[in-house]
């Protein structure tokens, strides 16, 4: 089990557990040094659900620039991206959308000895394909039903089910918004669907208060990340997902390396030959 975070409380909820006092920003430093025991304990974690053959999907939603994404390149970072992949699906084809709902993602499932992160998920139905009608009332009354029976499927057929929630405030949201906008390598980020959301924060509320209240259930509750620090967020996020799954330390230990074959009678064609990039830096 992992030493660094305690054992969770059963009868604990997110919502007790929120503070409304405003802590102070991490520093960098600390930041990056519990970050890296964090990550080691990941490493450990990704070995044990190989050896175990364990099948765990972890799902991350929330509103925009909520920092899922940052959560989970925190995650992956020294992971072996073919134990632990990140699942992030584009916008259903028109074959798609006449699919099962939960079609394409059942496709994504991992196999024995996978970890599988779902950067959104099949929760866009009950979010923004409702906010933005892209889905028929009809449509949403029947996820809103068959959601918690499939999960439960996917929790009888073994699978560790993991949900986050992250949540941040319209006015960090807003300041994030505005951040991506003045950085050309982050703009992409701002969708049109993005934008539109801007006009329709307290629908989104009421979507997830919805969402929450049918789908919040007791073999795959919501886990709620306050995400106004993203520091804080990330490593609280990654803390208690290494609380959920019981795993010891199966790390590989040192092996001793052969020495080096000897050159011999190889002999190198010229450099000449070779086509370089150009070291401009």
């Amino acid at each position: 089990m992992n030493p660094l975070v305690n054992e969770p409380d059963a009868e604990q909820t997110p919502e007790k557990t929120r503070s409304n006092e405003k802590k102070p920003k991490l520093d960098k430093k600390f930041f990056d040094k519990e970050l890296e025991k964090l990550q080691i304990e990941l490493v450990k974690l990704q070995e044990w659900i190989k050896q175990k053959g364990l099948k765990v999907v972890v799902i991350f939603e929330g509103r925009d620039a909520a920092g899922k994404g940052g959560a989970i390149k925190c995650i992956t970072g020294s992971l072996n991206p073919r134990i632990c992949r990140v699942v992030a699906l584009a916008t259903p084809t028109e074959r798609e959308k006449t699919q099962w709902y939960f079609q394409r993602y059942v496709a994504h499932l991992p196999a024995a000895g996978e970890m599988v992160l779902f950067d959104r998920s099949w929760y866009n139905r009950a979010g923004v394909e409702r906010v933005m009608k892209f889905c028929t009332e009809a449509e949403y009354q029947e996820f809103l039903r068959s959601c918690p029976e499939f999960e439960r499927m996917l929790v009888r057929s073994g699978i560790k089910l993991i949900k986050y929630w992250f949540s941040v405030s319209d006015e960090e949201q807003e300041r994030r918004f505005q951040k991506r906008n003045q950085d050309p390598t982050k703009r992409w980020k701002l969708s049109p669907i993005d934008l539109k959301s801007r006009s329709k924060w307290v629908e989104y509320s009421r979507a997830k208060d919805d969402m929450f209240a049918y789908t919040d259930i007791k073999q795959v509750p919501w886990y709620v990340v306050e995400a106004d620090d993203k520091k804080r967020a990330r490593l609280n996020c990654i803390s208690h997902l290494l609380s959920l799954v019981r795993y010891e330390d199966l790390t590989p230990k040192p092996v001793e390396l052969a020495p080096r074959q000897i050159e011999g009678g190889y002999i190198r064609p010229p450099i000449s030959e070779q086509t370089f990039v150009p070291e401009i830096y």
